[in-house]
């Protein structure tokens, strides 16, 4: 079942890609559309009767080369079974969702197998992204890792006479090469340390690489902290963290579907996924692990408060999708895997829902993008209107605090956003990820109010001709959009126990830990959860405690025995619960004063503090920094090798020399060349006399 599930894809991409002609564009796109599903089924079958068992499903022999042996082949524990039903969900729907909407796109009329070609970019993507989670070793991983980049690649530039997305297209395939080095530095680490690339051999090697000290850059570094550092660099790249940001914004310049599929539920999670791969060693680095917090807190506030001022209804979503990264990476950092994991999965329902929301709303008014020409669109958009505001709900974290009838009472961000915001304070009570994500949760709360405010409410702006004709999306898009509403509402509460426990049943685990003085695996999925109370491995000890099994191979992820952050996170104070609400009603309560109540004000305010606001609108001037120290060297040396060297030095000199010396010499060689034999017999005896003369004076 695993083997069909990460090979349908491909056969649909095999399929719509070159067999479109043989079967007809429509068959082929269904036939791609099914075979996703399919997978998506069999992802599912397998999250919810997965036993926590870990196995290899060899599929070939891949490469032997010295010591490096590697297989291709499907790693299942709890962490792929989390990401498959993420990817195949996501994907499926986003195919579906995909007839209706590039059903008129212009693009299409120009060439009939564009449309096939849309669809078959589609499924190779999903394929390479479910290599890429179910590798048994990082070259596969890497593998995987490098197909989505080709795919997105394809995919944000899809419209090829769109200069912008061109340009955004390199811009994402640049940014990512960067990324790439680093972790490609620290796959080549890895092998030189370990002498394999297998992650169970890696991970049984994982607390001695924290013993070595190895030179880097010309000085001394812990093996553990380099290599975990080097890795992260990948998922920097690879999941838009700051520094390495820039390329996800401008990615919004593909279709929408495209935007939904790859950046925000599946391409950019990658990161995340491969430090929460790699735990086993992230858990003996405390150095990056601590360089993983600031930067995804930095992030998290970076893009928000970009996210503030932004017009572009999809680059709202995007610098929000580039925040909630940030969060997902400080809940890695403080090693709490499985939280991150948990707002992976929620963000996945709400902010796919949220894209494609938005591509309704650009669908129905004729392709306008900017907020400011919207207003009033609820009454002509009713149903995207309820699944956006479903999707705003749960990213801004409504729910009811301190509630708790077995699990928090929310929707889905509610639960998983404020499970890492506590994480974040018990490992650093009163630190500056605490402080700096609940501000990031003010911030969300208030462009993401202010994108509903100024598109669904107030009076229409912008061309009246569009407004008329605005109308609802087809059924096609909006089964869907309910469909990722359910997860909105339910994921949250409903995967809460298994990501994040209980308070009893997480202080019953880690009292064990501490009993039995040794190191433990936590899994987690629906079924089986390791530290729920109750489930199929719990045991008792002398003193009847109920707690899971800690043997190695029954969990995806790594936690050490001084790692006492989960526990923690369900004895902060009631405050710190709270907290994040109270920062979602003051961004909501300022939203609606800005955009409703007065309308205004905004325009007022961005006038009063127009250096700040331009500070915002320009992404910190972040582009602007890298064309000044990167863009234009580079330009200005190729312009300068290319006018000097090419042009003065290589058709000016190097030619002129071509074109006058040589033709001198060779018309005068020419000259020898008479055509009569007894001139060549006569330089072949000067030729001898020449060597027996050379030969008669130096004696040899």
């Amino acid at each position: 079942m695993e083997t069909i599930l990460l090979f349908a894809p491909l056969v649909g991409a095999l399929i719509c890609g070159f067999g479109w002609r043989l079967i007809g564009e429509t068959a082929a796109q269904w036939t791609a559309t099914g075979l996703l599903f399919l997978s998506a089924l069999l992802s599912w079958i397998t999250f919810l009767t997965f036993d926590g068992q870990t196995e290899s499903i060899q599929i070939l022999r891949w490469i032997e080369s010295g010591t490096l042996s590697t297989d291709w082949a499907i790693r299942m524990d709890r962490l792929t079974a989390i990401m498959l039903i993420v990817i195949t969900t996501v994907s499926a729907l986003v195919h579906l969702y995909s007839f209706g909407y590039m059903a008129h796109d212009d693009h299409f009329k120009e060439n009939e197998s564009y449309r096939p070609r849309f669809f078959a970019y589609l499924s190779f993507f999903t394929f390479a992204m479910l290599m890429l989670v179910t590798a048994d070793n990082l070259l596969q991983l890497f593998f995987g890792w490098e197909g989505v980049g080709v795919a997105s690649y394809l995919l944000i530039g899809f419209y090829i006479r769109k200069q912008s997305a061109g340009a955004a297209a390199i811009k994402a395939f640049v940014v990512n090469r960067v990324g790439d080095f680093g972790f490609l530095l620290g796959i080549f680490g890895i092998y030189l340390l370990t002498d394999s690339i297998q992650f169970d051999v890696i991970f049984a090697n994982a607390a001695d690489l924290a013993s070595i000290n190895l030179e880097f850059l010309w000085r001394e570094w812990n093996a553990a902290n380099l290599i975990a550092f080097l890795l992260f660099i990948g998922a920097m790249g690879k999941s838009a963290q700051f520094i390495l940001h820039t390329w996800l914004p401008d990615a919004m310049e593909g279709p929408t579907p495209v935007s939904a599929l790859i950046h925000a539920a599946t391409m950019v999670t990658a990161g995340v996924f491969l430090v929460c791969r790699m735990s086993p060693i992230m858990e003996f680095a405390d150095w990056t692990q601590n360089f993983i917090v600031a930067i995804g807190a930095l992030t998290a506030f970076f893009a928000a408060t970009v996210g503030l001022v932004q017009n572009d209804i999809k680059r709202v979503i995007a610098y929000s999708t580039c925040s909630q990264l940030g969060y997902m990476f400080v809940a890695a950092g403080v090693g709490v895997y499985s939280v991150a994991m948990f707002h992976l999965l929620t963000h996945a329902f709400f902010k796919a829902m949220l894209f494609l929301g938005a591509g309704s709303v650009i669908h129905g008014m004729h392709h306008e993008q900017d907020m400011r020409n919207y207003g009033g669109l609820r009454h002509k958009l009713p149903w995207t209107f309820r699944a956006m505001m479903i999707g705003t709900l749960a990213i801004t974290g409504v729910g009811i605090p301190l509630l708790y009838v077995g699990f928090p009472v929310g929707f889905a961000g509610f639960v998983s956003k404020d499970a890492i915001i506590e994480s974040a304070y018990a490992a650093m009570p009163g630190g500056y990820a605490f402080w700096v994500l609940v501000a990031a949760a003010a911030m969300t709360s208030f462009y993401s109010w202010r994108l509903m405010f100024l598109t669904f409410y107030g009076e229409p702006r912008g061309d009246k001709h569009t407004h008329e004709h605005a109308h609802e999306s087809p059924t096609v898009m909006l089964v869907p959009l309910g469909v990722l509403a359910i997860g909105a509402v339910l994921a949250g509460m409903v995967w809460y126990k298994p990501f994040f426990g209980s308070e009893q049943s997480v202080e019953a685990y880690f009292g064990v830990i501490e009993k039995q003085e040794k190191k433990a695996e936590i899994g987690f999925t629906l079924v089986a959860p390791a530290y729920a109370a109750g489930s199929d491995d719990d045991h008792g000890d002398d003193h009847g405690t109920s707690y899971p099994d800690p043997l190695p191979g029954q969990g995806a992820i790594y936690m050490g025995p001084d790692n006492h952050v989960l526990h923690e996170a369900h004895l902060v104070p009631k405050w710190v619960k709270v907290a994040p609400f109270i920062a979602m009603v003051l961004g909501f309560a300022l939203s609606w004063l800005m955009y409703i109540r007065h309308p205004g004000s905004a325009a007022k305010l961005a006038e009063q503090q127009r250096p700040l606001y331009n500070f915002l609108l320009n992404k910190w001037y972040v582009d602007e920094i890298y064309d000044f120290i990167f863009v234009n060297p580079a330009r200005r040396i190729g312009h300068f090798l290319w006018k000097k060297g090419d042009g003065a030095t290589i058709d000016g000199g190097l030619n002129g020399v071509a074109m006058g010396i040589v033709p001198y010499f060779t018309k005068k060689l020419n000259q020898a060349q008479s055509g009569y034999v007894f001139h060549y017999a006569f330089a072949m005896v000067i030729g001898i006399a020449i060597l027996l003369t050379w030969m008669t004076l130096t004696g040899n």
